[in-house]
């Protein structure tokens, strides 16, 4: 292991936890330490396998996970920085990467002696006295070198080779071209008037990003990576919110350097290629045997039922919408309206909750309390610790007094992060490799000018619990083996820990926690906060659709086989959405194709329908903890002995109905998108 290497990328580090010592790291280090590290990694699984001894699970399966430290420590660092913070040399290192990594992964999985090992522990898994976890671990180590080409002819296997180093490139420069074409449509506003709506720090945040764009006069209204923005549900001027709005819309796809549809095309070709070639019908088939839905067709008839009572619930919610708004109604108005529409009536404007919604007392007093009375976690914050950009925070979290780990918040936008909201491991627990987890999530909210006060919108806040929520499942891992370790689940999985974490946003015990006026520390109104709880009783019927219909582009483009791929990326968009019921002039998806990271710069392709299959548990999960009393430690001892700690080392569907006594069922779910009944 090279973790003593003079590369400080590989160095050893003597920080809590093994924290990278970033600022000891350069950019010019990456590829060194990676010439290193692969090389490393190469002699060791060389060595498992010329092993002369009969093929064991210590001396395979297990010797094969303990194997690549070093690299797994590059990628943890490399991986962690050229998301939330990259520039054009770790661009070119990670275009470079994809294809390294790639190539190195198919090398190892094509090895024939190693493959004949593997197969010859899998064979004898039942009668060797293989723990669960063991026996579990040697079946995905198997069936992730067979996915990757093991089993096939040396033909088959070049053709993996060129395929799979072809689409790491492509998947790679979509993210990079979707982050340049974002920057690059962000919105100017010569005049301060076409902003109202938009509160005070939001309107300085825009004149602050117009001067960093060079700009000296102006405001620049920065997009967000949906399709809907913050920004158009909040500007009075129609004019303003429609430049916003179709600037959103048509990332990507306008011609020029960033336009991404012909590569949609070349990857959805080349991964029905290599599904074919692996045996599969479809990538949708490739991708889904290895999640906890039975098949794509089980898939697209989810979406199909929940996409017509979605919509017959949107044409209602849109009817009402129409007789309130004064004026003409388009796209770029729905989410506008939506936002009026909840401050009608007798009750408070929820709007008026984001002046209780504090960013630092909605982590300390809000998720991390939460985290605290749940699960024991305590949270400390390390100034003494430096993250890979001056705005990173470091906590160190430990449970019941026991030291934990570190967990990193990157929470402010800049140009050199991708959109969106994620989680990152540096470091995966593990008992057998003696790691403690390093977690950190990333966001996107607008930073404040010196002396202010980051203020979340409801949906910030609520991202703010999600990402948390991620952060928990690997904090609390507690797995022998690191590929099996925390968030490493199934990816229809992946979301359920996390959409769980949301519930406790609202929740008495915690909103009162956090819920205090930014100026005053006046407690959030009882009112305001039950106005609050009514508006999101249930999701929109309009966010519903979103969501779905982009769950269904991603199905539809991965159904295809290699003889089917169209020509036209927006007409195949619009053909699909139509045929599923969920095309809206007043709706269109989430993601649009041509932006739609998740799924072609990302691990989300064919899997985008996980977050509502996540979301059947995590309704169910809900009224498990309500039922049981809530906010209570004895609940979360046994949410995290059951399911949280365990990681993939068991069936996580089958820990979850243990937890519940039985299977979960569909009804909270449709009760909580108002979908009980509707169309009926």
């Amino acid at each position: 292991m090279a973790l003593d290497s003079t590369n400080p990328v590989l160095a050893a580090s003597d920080l809590p936890y093994g924290l990278p010592d970033f600022a000891a790291i350069s950019d010019d280090d990456f590829l060194p330490a990676y010439d290193i590290a692969l090389a490393e990694h190469l002699a060791e699984v060389d060595a498992i396998a010329s092993n002369s001894e009969p093929a064991t699970f210590a001396n395979t399966i297990e010797a094969l996970e303990n194997s690549g430290r070093a690299l797994a420590r590059a990628n943890g660092i490399f991986f962690n920085l050229e998301g939330p913070d990259s520039n054009p040399q770790r661009a070119q290192i990670a275009q470079t990467l994809a294809v390294r990594l790639t190539e190195h992964s198919n090398t190892i999985a094509m090895n024939s002696a190693l493959f004949a090992r593997i197969d010859e522990v899998h064979a004898a898994r039942e009668t060797s006295g293989l723990t669960g976890p063991q026996r579990r671990l040697t079946e995905q180590r198997y069936r992730a070198v067979v996915r990757a080409g093991a089993a096939l002819d040396d033909d088959g296997q070049a053709q993996m080779r060129e395929w799979s180093s072809r689409l790491a490139a492509l998947t790679t420069d979509f993210g990079q071209r979707l982050l340049d074409d974002t920057n690059a449509s962000a919105v100017l506003f010569d005049d301060v008037a076409d902003l109202d709506g938009l509160s005070t720090g939001e309107i300085a945040a825009a004149r602050r990003a117009a001067a960093d764009a060079g700009h000296d006069d102006g405001w620049l209204v920065t997009l967000e990576l949906p399709t809907s923005q913050g920004s158009v549900a909040k500007l009075t001027a129609p004019k303003s919110r429609r430049r916003v709005f179709e600037a959103s819309v048509n990332r990507c796809s306008h011609g020029g350097d960033h336009d991404t549809r012909a590569m949609v095309l070349e990857i959805v070709d080349l991964r029905a290629r290599r599904a074919r070639l692996l045996g599969y019908a479809t990538h949708a088939d490739f991708v889904i045997a290895e999640e906890t839905a039975p098949d794509s067709q089980t898939v697209a008839d989810l979406l199909s039922n929940l996409g017509a009572a979605a919509m017959a619930a949107a044409e209602s919610e849109l009817a009402g919408l129409r007789r309130r708004f004064d004026g003409s109604f388009g796209p770029a108005d729905v989410t506008f309206a939506l936002a009026q529409n909840t401050g009608t009536g007798d009750a408070p404007s929820v709007d008026e909750f984001e002046q209780y919604c504090e960013l630092e007392a909605v982590l300390v007093d809000g998720v991390f309390a939460a985290a605290h009375a749940l699960y024991g976690l305590t949270l400390t914050e390390r100034p003494d610790l430096r993250g890979y950009h001056p705005d990173v925070r470091v906590w160190e979290v430990s449970r019941d007094g026991d030291g934990v780990g570190l967990f990193l918040g990157d929470f402010f936008a800049r140009p050199s992060k991708r959109g969106g909201a994620w989680m990152n491991n540096i470091v995966d627990q593990s008992r057998t490799l003696g790691t403690s987890p390093i977690i950190v999530n990333v966001s996107n909210l607008t930073k404040p000018e010196t002396g202010e006060k980051c203020l979340l919108t409801f949906d910030q806040l609520i991202t703010v619990f999600h990402e948390f929520g991620h952060a928990i499942h690997g904090l609390l891992s507690d797995v022998d083996y690191v590929s099996q370790s925390g968030t490493s689940v199934p990816r229809d999985f992946v979301e359920f820990p996390s959409q769980v974490n949301e519930m406790w946003a609202l929740h008495p015990d915690v909103v009162a926690g956090y819920a205090r006026h930014h100026s005053t520390g006046e407690p959030a109104p009882a009112a305001l906060l039950d106005a609050v709880r009514a508006s999101t009783a249930t999701e929109t019927a309009h966010s519903t659709v979103e969501y779905l219909a982009a769950a269904a582009l991603d199905l539809a483009w991965h159904r295809l086989g290699p003889d089917d791929v169209p020509t036209d990326v927006l007409a195949f968009e619009a053909r699909a959405l139509a045929e599923v019921g969920l095309a809206s002039d007043l709706i269109p998806p989430r993601y649009r194709t041509a932006y739609f990271n998740h799924v072609f710069g990302g691990g989300y392709s064919s899997a985008y329908y996980s977050y509502i299959w996540s979301e059947v548990l995590d309704a169910e999960t809900e009224q498990w903890f309500l039922a049981g009393g809530g906010l209570q430690r004895e609940l979360g001892r046994r949410f995290a002995d059951a399911v949280l700690s365990k990681g993939d080392s068991e069936d996580p569907v089958r820990a979850h109905a243990s937890m519940l006594g039985r299977a979960a069922q569909i009804t909270p779910l449709l009760a909580r998108r108002g979908l009980v009944g509707v169309g009926e």
